[in-house]
């Protein structure tokens, strides 16, 4: 009788529940959306106005009404160019060169649309997550602007009303701290805006969406200091779609099969020479990497100039301090790291790839115990995906009547292999458990 675990596939995508993966991904952009609304009140809260001095220099700087970088550049800069630019890269050069011929186009465009998807949902927990870290710290602090006292216009007749601290005498005032209250300026938002110094909102979300810019293109274009495959992956290991270039893979059998110990098609003796042919060519230690040529550095680093040159612009605006540029370019910098390992492999080992979809089974929470989110409850192991819908001979249904054919060795049957890779954890007896079960071993 056929193990219940194993109907719908396995780990794999079950019938008629892919709208709760969808679901899913949809609530994160509400979360993102919710995020970027509260950053937006928070920008128009009246922030604490922290007391200063009437002599210090360090806040008596002219104020520029006319700004280098206006927050609508920014925007444009930081936001709308990352979007379009991920755009053109994930519709114009994704999946690249690693698709074999004869992989169907809807599968193609299905890759194209994943790492546009998830190349803007990074970009968008990045950006979000850095402006509201820094409008909330800006009302927390509430720092003066080096050019606060030409927003204040302060009331120089009546100082004695306004004193916060400090030692004050008839003649002198230089240790003397007054309240905001002695601004004369009626226009709210100018006074306002004066106590956000601290952190820098353009460096902040200028470092978030343009160093993930910068990150993105890296990536998709393998920039990146010249390193070693991790042990045990291989060229198909980084395929659009590995289970369409695995060699001796029948057309019904997957990727994940091979690696479990299935049998395969014997390998053509002339492309048996092929390979070793290449493993000699590459067996020197210095065949196996070489730099990537120079302007492709210097596109990737555009956008990180970009960034670097929109918070120096804040300095000779007098609208911030260093330390308050530095810090907010400290916080973009994280968040946008952050937010593209969050969505995307490694850029030396992942080859440019986001990582894929949920398990439906853990689309919204996994728990306790749960080390992967792509796997599922039941049996702790890897869902399928594109890889193995890209083996287009076989069509998925909701069990799984696979056996093997003992006289030729491959599989047959109406469903899909499941695509089951064993995670790391599960123990030894499971592993035979279940393949013996994908053997037919236990089915009758």
């Amino acid at each position: 009788m056929d193990d219940p675990r194993l109907a719908g596939g396995g780990g794999g995508r079950k019938k008629g529940k892919t709208w709760v993966l969808a679901l899913s991904y949809a609530f994160d952009w509400f979360i993102l959306v919710v995020g970027g609304l509260v950053g937006y009140i928070l920008g128009k809260v009246t922030p604490n106005m922290r007391p200063f001095s009437l002599q210090n220099p360090d806040i008596s700087f002219p104020f520029a009404v006319k700004e280098t970088v206006p927050v609508w550049i920014a925007v444009v800069a930081a936001v709308i160019a990352p979007i379009i630019i991920i755009a053109i890269i994930c519709l114009v050069f994704v999946p690249g060169a690693t698709v074999p011929r004869g992989t169907p186009r809807d599968l193609i465009w299905k890759r194209k649309l994943w790492e546009l998807h998830m190349g803007w949902l990074g970009l968008g927990l990045s950006v979000i997550a850095s402006w509201l870290i820094t409008n909330g710290m800006k009302n927390m602090f509430g720092k003066p602007r080096p050019d606060l006292l030409d927003r204040c216009q302060p009331d120089l007749a009546n100082i004695a009303l306004h004193i916060a601290g400090g030692i004050a005498n008839s003649t002198n005032t230089e240790g003397v701290l007054v309240y905001a209250s002695i601004c004369t300026n009626t226009d709210k938002y100018i006074l306002d805006d004066g106590f956000r110094s601290y952190p820098s909102g353009h460096s902040s979300s200028a470092a978030a969406g343009l160093i993930y810019l910068s990150l993105f293109i890296a990536s998709k274009f393998a920039i990146t200091i010249p390193f070693f495959a991790p042990a045990g992956y291989t060229d198909a290991s980084f395929a659009a779609f590995p289970s369409r270039t695995r060699i001796g893979i029948t057309k019904t059998e997957s990727y994940e099969l091979q690696n479990r110990g299935a049998s395969a098609s014997p390998v053509d003796p002339s492309l048996q020479k092929q390979l070793a042919h290449h493993g000699q060519a590459v067996l020197a230690v210095r065949r196996q990497a070489a730099a990537p040529p120079l302007y492709l550095l210097f596109v990737a680093v555009l956008p990180f100039f970009g960034a670097v040159f929109i918070a120096g612009s804040r300095w000779f605006d007098f609208r911030h301090h260093g330390f308050d540029i530095l810090f907010g370019f400290f916080i973009g910098t994280v968040t946008s790291v952050f937010a593209f390992r969050y969505y995307h492999l490694p850029i030396s080992q992942g080859a440019g790839w986001a990582w894929g979809p949920r398990s439906t089974d853990k689309a919204f929470w996994g728990g306790v115990g749960s080390y992967s989110y792509a796997t599922d409850r039941a049996l702790g192991t890897y869902r399928g995906g594109d890889e193995e819908e890209a083996l287009d001979t076989v069509e998925r249904a909701d069990s799984f009547p696979y056996r093997r054919d003992t006289a030729t060795g491959t599989g047959i049957g109406t469903g899909q292999a499941p695509s089951v890779r064993k995670s790391p954890t599960i123990e030894d007896e499971r592993e035979q458990e279940q393949d013996t079960a994908y053997r037919g071993g236990s089915r009758s």
